[in-house]
């Protein structure tokens, strides 16, 4: 009988090295520790609260703020009270965050590329697949614990 292989060990050691090299290449733009992250949700959904970029990125809301706070201080993003519920804040990238955007973008393009590289297209895309199921599973245990529950061991 074969055994599962152990695919969070390699999800793990990817998404480590990948966020390390990214905080060494970032620091010319004084982002750091996953900063890059939020700046690059925000370019993408400008307007976006601060709960639903702590869900995007399945971190707990004090984590967002305390990130979203270093972005609103080094002036790359700004928050503006939601039309719709005013204790919300709105947050919007900034022109400086912006000019730093494409560079992000490129990082991200450029580090997709090498990871596929010895992949075909159809590989690329079964992954890719293969990677939302998982990802879903995940998601549906972050959830239940977020929300107070314990998973079944």
């Amino acid at each position: 009988m074969m055994t599962q292989p152990d695919v969070l060990r390699q999800i793990g050691t990817i998404a480590r090295a990948l966020d390390a090299i990214s905080n060494v290449e970032f620091q010319a733009l004084a982002l750091t520790k996953g900063q890059y992250l939020y700046l690059v949700r925000i370019c993408e959904q400008p307007g976006i609260i601060t709960e639903h970029l702590a869900q995007q990125l399945r971190v707990d809301r004090t984590t967002a703020n305390r990130a979203v706070q270093k972005l609103v201080t080094q002036g790359l993003i700004e928050k503006h009270a939601a039309k719709v519920n005013r204790k919300n804040k709105e947050l919007f990238p900034t022109a400086t965050g912006l000019a730093r955007y494409p560079q992000l973008k490129r990082e991200n393009t450029y580090s997709n590329q090498v990871a596929l590289t010895d992949l075909s297209i159809d590989e690329a895309h079964q992954l890719a697949a293969l990677l939302a199921k998982v990802s879903k599973r995940v998601t549906a245990d972050w959830t239940t614990v977020k929300q107070g529950g314990h998973r079944p061991y």
